[in-house]
């Protein structure tokens, strides 16, 4: 979650994906078959974070700005043309603060922003009037039909903390002590009671973040480490509070700092969290406990590249999952592009073309396709710094790069992040399957990284199929939508088609089913109904 943590290398992608054995694949017809009797996992959500900007931009008096922010990131409207004006995130994750922004400088966080208000005061009332500029974007997000809110914290309260700061002590212990565990579970069980009896429920609670990393001062952030000892002795008390208190929210762990954290074993207790947790035979076992969801979280940063890494770490995850439980839901909950990712893309400075947002599109598409994850999401819905891991950026009224003159005012511009993760988030719908989809019977994941990338969705009850096709050649190229798998067929001969590329953001066009045309380093999204 942080803008530096870490770096790869090696060459990502291929230069030339479209010469394969000598032939230019891109000049030759495709065919693309799908299906829908290979199904797969059941689409939750797709989704972002409220950190760190909403606590200023949501109190913005311009309220035509705050709209176009809230549009572009939650609207499921078109234009005039049929163009989408937002991605239709299905889900927002509201950060809960743990109390930095009310200690100012002696916070030890030097950057504003990164800073959070605490509902909780010291003395142990509740002020619900805090974070208000957060909450409007919770509001903004559910009257335009999110489905799901998620409250995730990333440090329990400073008065809570064995060092009284909203970060750890730079070690792999917990900033909170095992006696404190039932007084964060309090706080936790008042803030999810408390927007229980509003309009924005949060349907998901997740109590630590990235407990993997040794979060202290030098972070510049709210954040702490923690064991999986510790994340099961506090979540065994958050479970049954929750159930006593009448509150619904779901609770759901993981928010692993990197996916290989699911399956890989550590030293220090802080890994293989699949079996941990969801393995019946471990101590830390919490597949009995009330209110936790049948879902683990992880995040997919620093595993992207080279493509093989892409692939088999995801390969690696989801037969794991498949093999402690195979009804566990994987879910991918905090992405941006950060660091150096393989010397092609860096997270400094900021860069929002049709490079990066292929980048992240082939990010989704191996989590979704590869890892099987259900719900994907997003860090920093609102940037205004000069780096690469938003979605929607502010700039200062005059256009220029620095967040302390944006707290009350800026312009607003889009991204290509923004628009491809939107030819999954606006189409692929919760409740939507994914079903098996090929492209030239070609079946190998690390080639078709590097080249294109397919697949499919359907729901069977409306008969609606979406196919997302990201398009990493620099030439365009025509394909054909084959057979749906046994006696399902199109309905019509033609397609809607979604198109972002390096002039496009989700265009409308329609397109004949047997000529589809991928247009150079694009993504596609196709709409068709069948029968």
């Amino acid at each position: 979650m942080s803008c530096k943590k870490g770096s790869s290398s090696s060459s990502f992608p291929p230069t030339d994906p479209c010469i394969f054995n000598g032939i230019d694949t891109c000049q030759q017809k495709s065919t693309l078959e799908v299906n829908l009797a290979g199904t797969h996992q059941t689409i939750h959500s797709f989704g972002a974070s409220d950190a760190w900007s909403s606590k200023f931009v949501g109190n913005w008096a311009n309220l035509s700005k705050k709209n176009q922010i809230a549009d572009y990131l939650f609207s499921m409207d078109v234009d005039s043309s049929g163009n989408p004006k937002g991605i239709g995130l299905s889900l927002w994750r509201f950060n809960i603060g743990a109390g930095s922004y009310e200690q100012g400088d002696s916070s030890g966080i030097a950057d504003e922003y990164r800073r959070e208000e605490c509902f909780q005061n010291p003395d142990g009332t509740y002020s619900w009037n805090k974070q208000q500029g957060q909450q409007w974007f919770l509001n903004a997000a559910k009257t335009r039909g999110v489905k799901y809110l998620l409250g995730f914290a990333c440090s329990p309260p400073v008065y809570l903390t064995t060092n009284g700061k909203a970060y750890g002590t730079g070690t792999a212990q917990f900033s909170l002590s095992s006696s404190k565990f039932q007084n964060y579970a309090d706080f936790l069980v008042q803030v999810c009671k408390h927007f229980q009896g509003t309009s924005t429920p949060l349907d998901y609670i997740s109590p630590v973040n990235e407990p993997q990393w040794n979060w202290g001062s030098s972070n510049n952030q709210e954040g702490s480490a923690a064991s999986n000892a510790d994340i099961a002795g506090l979540v065994k008390i958050l479970g049954p509070d929750l159930q006593a208190n009448g509150v619904n929210t779901h609770i759901v762990v993981g928010e692993a700092g990197q996916i290989t954290f699911l399956n890989n074993a550590t030293n220090d207790g802080r890994g293989d969290q699949i079996n941990q947790w969801f393995n019946s035979s471990s101590s830390n076992y919490l597949g009995g406990v009330a209110g936790v969801d049948n879902t683990i979280s992880y995040h997919s940063y620093f595993t992207t590249c080279p493509a093989a890494t892409l692939v088999t770490d995801r390969q690696a995850a989801a037969a794991s999952a498949k093999s402690a439980n195979s009804s566990l839901q994987l879910w991918e909950t905090e992405f941006g592009v950060l660091g150096d990712i393989c010397g092609s893309l860096n997270g400094y400075p900021r860069n929002t073309s049709i490079d990066y947002g292929l980048y992240v599109a082939g990010v989704i598409h191996n989590d979704l396709a590869v890892a099987g994850a259900s719900s994907w999401q997003w860090w920093l819905g609102i940037n205004p710094y000069n780096y690469s891991d938003g979605l929607v950026y502010i700039n200062t009224p005059s256009g220029a790069m620095d967040p302390s003159l944006s707290k009350t005012d800026g312009l607003v511009s889009d991204s290509k992040q923004l628009w491809c993760m939107g030819n999954f988030s606006r189409f692929v719908r919760p409740g939507m399957i994914r079903v098996d989809a090929v492209l030239n019977n070609q079946t190998d994941p690390v080639y078709a990284a590097g080249d294109v990338m397919v697949s499919a969705y359907t729901d069977p009850v409306a008969k609606t199929l979406v196919l997302v096709i990201v398009n990493n050649r620099t030439s365009s190229s025509v394909i054909s939508l084959g057979g749906l798998g046994g006696s399902a067929t199109l309905t019509g001969s033609t397609i809607t088609a979604y198109v972002t590329s390096s002039t496009k953001s989700l265009q409308k066009s329609t397109m004949a089913a047997n000529k589809i045309q991928l247009d150079a380093r694009s993504v596609t999204t196709l709409v068709a109904n069948y029968q």
